[in-house]
């Protein structure tokens, strides 16, 4: 084979290959809502990148999920979570199976762990396991060592948890900028 036809093969190669990586990447971390995440960012100051996060570890951006304790929608918002929120928003009516709702309520209580924990990890902890369990855990010497950081997580599912929001944060904060 001359070496033109042999760098053409290799071009169309390399292009097959970022073609490939691009649709992988897009399946594994997608990016559906958009224009809510980034008005719910806005307005309670969360980082899209980590709102996008949760919606993927939550819900894989699928709307109508239920989990077996009840969670319900993108954000996976507890029913009583989200009353306590709509009563704090203000909101007479709200239908957590709507995307744009799902993600105002799930994010007004994420700014609100947030501003409770001053740590996104520990945070991130408390949007998984509850606030009151991980006020217990950074009490215990066995999980923390100064009451504001985890250095131990007795739960596996919300230590998972943990660590893939934070896997994907890397992925959406490029999506973002």
């Amino acid at each position: 084979m001359k070496l033109s036809a042999q760098l053409f093969v290799l071009s169309l190669v390399a292009t097959l290959v970022v073609a490939m990586t691009f649709v992988m990447y897009s399946f594994a971390y997608p990016l559906k809502y958009k224009y809510f995440i980034l008005n719910s960012s806005a307005r309670y100051n969360v980082e899209p990148s980590l709102i996008a996060s949760i919606i993927n570890s939550e819900s894989s951006f699928k709307k109508d999920v239920v989990s077996n304790k009840g969670a319900v929608g993108l954000m996976q918002v507890m029913p009583s979570t989200a009353s306590m929120v709509a009563k704090q928003l203000k909101l007479s009516e709200y239908d957590l199976f709507d995307e744009e709702t799902n993600i105002k309520i799930g994010t007004y209580y994420l700014s609100t762990l947030l501003s409770c924990f001053d740590n996104m990890e520990v945070a991130i902890c408390a949007y998984n396991a509850g606030p009151s369990r991980v006020k217990s855990w950074l009490k215990s010497d066995e999980c923390s060592h100064d009451g504001k950081t985890l250095f131990n997580i007795p739960y596996p599912e919300t230590e998972k948890y943990l660590e893939s929001v934070l896997k994907n944060i890397k992925f959406y904060q490029n999506r973002f900028n």
